[in-house]
C-alpha cells in the first residue's frame, strides 16, 4: 500500500510539472498600467486555457529588451507579450531595432485602449492649454516635461505635441510614469502625459492641473477635460491599444484558442471592473482585425515620429 501510495504522488506530482506555464513579459517595471492590467487577468486567463499564466517584468530600454526577448522565443504559445503603443512606435523611433515590431510577431488578441492626459505644474501661470502653450512660446527653451523614459509612449505622446504646438521644450526621462508624475507634482518639471489612470488621483490635486485629454473624443472616465484637439491644438490625437502579442509563426490554433479566451475574458464584470480601475476602455478583435489595427497604428505612429522629430541611435 505504501509503495502504491508513493507511486501515486510520484505521478500527481510529475503531472504538475509537466503542466505548461505562460509567460506573458511586460517589457516595462512593474507597477505600470500594462503590468497591472497583465495580473488582472492572468489567473483568469490561465484557468481558461487549462495552464499557469505568469506575468514577468523585463525592462529596459524603453521596452525594446523585453520586446525582443520574445521576438526571439519559440512560437509555442508557451511566450506572450503584452504590448501597447510604445511597440508600434519603436519601428519608428529607433535607429536600429533588433527585431521588426509587425513581421517578428503574432497579433494573438486584442485587450482595450487608453488615452492620457496633459498635465502640467500648478507653478506655472497657464490656467488653460492655450495659455500654457503662449507661455511656451514666450519662453523658448525654458519649459521641460517628464516621461517614462526614452521611446516610452509618455516621451513621444508630448514630443508630438510640443512640435504641433509650435513650443520647445527639454525631455527629461525617467524610469516609469509615476516617478514623471511625482516630478511634476513636486514642481521640479513642468509637465507630463500620463495615462489617465495615473493622471486621474490628481485632478483635484492644487499641485497640478490637467489641461486636455489625448484622445480623439472625450475621455469616458473624464468627460468633462477638453482634448488637447478641443482645447489648442486642433488635430492632435495620441492613445495607446493594449494586446497580446507572441512570436512570429504562432500556430493558428493557439492564437485561436488565446483570442477566444482573451474574448470570453472581456464579458466578465470582474475583470472589466479591474479594467476600467486602469482607465482602458475593453475592446474584443479577431486576431485578422488585430493585425490591421497593429500595421494602421505602426504606420500612424511612424508619422507622431517624423513630426516630433524624436530619435534613438
Amino acid at each position: 500500500m505504501r509503495t502504491l501510495i508513493s507511486l501515486i504522488l510520484a505521478l500527481a506530482a510529475g503531472t504538475a510539472l509537466a503542466q505548461p506555464v505562460t509567460r506573458i513579459v511586460v517589457p516595462f517595471a512593474a507597477g505600470g498600467v500594462q503590468d497591472i492590467v497583465a495580473r488582472s487577468f492572468s489567473a483568469e486567463l490561465g484557468t481558461l486555457l487549462g495552464r499557469s499564466v505568469i506575468v514577468e517584468n523585463r525592462a529596459g530600454a524603453g521596452g525594446t529588451i523585453g520586446t525582443g526577448s520574445v521576438a526571439k522565443s519559440a512560437p509555442d504559445g508557451q511566450t506572450l507579450i503584452l504590448a501597447a503603443a510604445s511597440h508600434t512606435i519603436a519601428g519608428s523611433l529607433y535607429t536600429k531595432l533588433p527585431y521588426d515590431p509587425l513581421k517578428d510577431f503574432t497579433p494573438v488578441a486584442h485587450i482595450g485602449n487608453v488615452d492620457y492626459v496633459l498635465l502640467v505644474s500648478s507653478t506655472l501661470p497657464a490656467q488653460t492649454l492655450k495659455e500654457f502653450i503662449a507661455y511656451g512660446k514666450a519662453n523658448p527653451g525654458k519649459l521641460n516635461f517628464a516621461s517614462a523614459g526614452n521611446g516610452s509612449a509618455t516621451h513621444l505622446s508630448m514630443a508630438y505635441f510640443a512640435s504641433m504646438a509650435g513650443i520647445e521644450m527639454v525631455h527629461i526621462p525617467f524610469k516609469a510614469t509615476g516617478e514623471a508624475v511625482n516630478e511634476v507634482l513636486a514642481g521640479r518639471s513642468h509637465a507630463v502625459i500620463a495615462a489617465n489612470i495615473g493622471a486621474i488621483p490628481f485632478l483635484k490635486d492644487a499641485r497640478v492641473r490637467a489641461l486636455g485629454a489625448t484622445g480623439a473624443v472625450r475621455s469616458k472616465f473624464i468627460p468633462d477635460l477638453p482634448t488637447v484637439s478641443e482645447a489648442g491644438v486642433p488635430g492632435y490625437q495620441f492613445d495607446s491599444w493594449i494586446g497580446l502579442l507572441g512570436p512570429a509563426g504562432l500556430p493558428a490554433a493557439v492564437v485561436s484558442q488565446v483570442n477566444a479566451a482573451v474574448d470570453k475574458l472581456l464579458k466578465d464584470p470582474a475583470i472589466l471592473e479591474r479594467l476600467a480601475k486602469q482607465g482602458v476602455v475593453p475592446q474584443a478583435l479577431t486576431p485578422q482585425a488585430f493585425a490591421e489595427l497593429l500595421r494602421a497604428d505602426y504606420a500612424r505612429m511612424a508619422r507622431v515620429v517624423k513630426i516630433s522629430g524624436a530619435r534613438i541611435d
